[in-house]
């Protein structure tokens, strides 16, 4: 699992830093592209304007180059001019003929004026106050003429611009360089204001005040406003020349371009973070999966494994415990032996040995206590024998052969009780001398108010199993004999050999549960 966890934080380390190149690489094209977008859009806007900007002012060359300066005073000269005037664009207003007039011609201007049908011929500034021209001591400019004719323009005519701030050092250029004739045209429309879909939004830069700009909206209406330090800069500017001087367009991004590579980083970001994700949670779920089958087949495995040492180990015990049966059965029921006798100790040996099984299945062959031996179950007149010595947990193989020792010593300690009349005093002692590894485990059975004269003989049986079988099956050795008041069975194996962890250890292994999977 820590491997698994490795892994995955790696792929989802990768996967971060390829989210987030990605989501980098796209805010840099994303700056890119829209700066390139915007500055061709601003160029192909400002070629749009100047050619626009040099048609008009080519056809006013033509226009003014057709008229011809009256030798009289008249207030209509742009009739000749008419048919050339509407040739214009619609972003065409006005034509103006302004005459230069002496003081003494003013009256007559007034008249030709009047005669032409003009709402007010008075003679007036350009604020349409009233003019005295008993004052007027050198030739003015006055507008004589307008096309085309409307409500609006007629009142125009009668007007004298020379004090007019911004068309009075026009009109004297104009007067100096000998044209006469002024055209006006719609800002707006010269401007080539863009509409809602379009990438910017373009102003003139006023040119009386440093601070102003001329703003068109989509109805062509232009208004003038201040530009404060707090506000952006422009984009871009662009300079287009039209009468003979240049006017500059400013350009503003209606779009913000930093903002938009930012969501547009972050929505890759996004995208590639969650890809991630699914990536690593796929691989985690397919990993964990074929992790968990993996240890499924294992535990499998090792479960058939534990269950075939089982049925080995269960088919060896069951070979022993029959071997040691039929052995037991051979030695009880021996060629001339008292059958009823024989059936007493053949059916006492079986229930030792079945009484040691049963202790071994309780404690799941992990061994028995030596104590338990001889409960009154598995031996009898076990309330006759003073049991004492540590409290030991021995083998299942060690049981079985103390276990058969027990009950022999046992019967024939019983049939020593009818030989002497009395019931004779049994002790069974055992002990653990030496140290660790070469501890000696040392029992003694002593039999008091006995002797060789009145115990009756050991079986050839119980013989074998004194003499030969128990002390083989613990590797030790043992030795009887009488001494003046009681008989003596010592019995000596090292420790290894009685409690046998190596049989412990398997038999554990068997019986322990198997591990759940994770």
């Amino acid at each position: 699992m820590v491997r698994l966890g490795f892994i995955i934080g790696f792929i989802a380390l990768i996967g971060v830093l390829l989210s987030g190149l990605a989501a980098y690489r796209v805010h840099e094209q994303e700056l890119t592209v829209d700066g390139i977008a915007l500055a061709r859009a601003i160029d192909v806007h400002a070629s749009l304007v100047q050619d626009r900007l040099s048609e008009r002012e080519l056809l006013a060359r033509v226009a003014s180059g057709l008229f011809r300066a009256p030798s009289v005073i008249k207030a209509n000269m742009l009739q000749p001019l008419r048919s050339s005037i509407y040739a214009f664009k619609t972003d065409f207003i006005v034509a103006s003929w302004i005459a230069r007039l002496k003081p003494n011609e003013l009256e007559a201007a007034r008249k030709e004026l009047a005669s032409a049908g003009f709402t007010n011929p008075t003679i007036r500034g350009f604020d349409d106050a009233r003019l005295d021209t008993r004052s007027v001591d050198k030739p003015i400019d006055v507008l004589m003429d307008v096309e085309p004719r409307s409500a609006a323009t007629m009142r125009s005519p009668g007007r004298s611009y020379d004090r007019d701030p911004v068309l009075g050092p026009m009109l004297a250029r104009a007067m100096a360089d000998g044209k006469p004739v002024t055209f006006s045209y719609e800002l707006a429309t010269l401007m080539l204001a863009n509409d809602d879909l379009s990438l910017f939004s373009v102003v003139l830069k006023d040119p009386s005040n440093a601070d102003g700009e001329l703003v068109a909206n989509d109805r062509g209406v232009v208004t003038s406003r201040t530009v404060t330090p707090e506000e952006p800069a422009p984009s871009s500017i662009r300079t287009a020349t039209f009468g003979g001087r240049d006017w500059k367009l400013a350009y503003y991004a209606k779009t913000n371009s930093v903002m938009r590579a930012q969501q547009t980083a972050a929505i890759v970001g996004a995208i590639g973070l969650a890809l991630t994700g699914i990536i690593c949670g796929l691989f985690g779920y397919v990993a964990y999966n074929n992790l968990r089958l993996s240890r499924e087949i294992q535990v499998r495995i090792g479960f058939e494994r534990r269950l075939t040492a089982v049925i080995d180990e269960l088919n060896h015990r069951v070979k022993n415990i029959l071997a040691v049966i039929q052995s037991i059965v051979t030695r009880t029921l021996r060629h001339g032996s008292d059958v009823d006798v024989a059936r007493e100790l053949l059916i006492g040996r079986i229930h030792a040995m079945s009484n040691v099984v049963s202790l071994l299945s309780e404690s799941r062959w992990q061994g028995v206590k030596l104590k338990g031996l001889f409960e009154a179950r598995a031996i009898p007149h076990a309330d006759r024998i003073a049991v004492s010595g540590p409290d030991i947990s021995v083998s299942a193989r060690a049981a079985q052969s103390l276990s058969l020792l027990f009950f022999e010593l046992a019967s024939h300690s019983d049939e020593g009780l009818s030989l002497v009349g009395k019931h004779p005093h049994i002790v069974a002692h055992w002990e653990v001398n030496g140290e660790d590894p070469d501890t000696i485990f040392h029992f003694r059975w002593e039999e008091f108010n006995t002797s060789a004269a009145t115990r009756r003989e050991d079986s050839d049986f119980g013989v074998i199993l004194l003499d030969r079988v128990a002390p083989e099956a613990l590797g030790g050795t043992s030795k009887r004999y009488f001494t003046d008041v009681s008989y003596v069975y010592e019995l000596t194996a090292p420790m290894d050999t009685v409690v046998d962890l190596t049989e412990r250890d398997r038999t554990g292994q068997l019986s322990a549960p198997l591990k759940p999977v994770r």
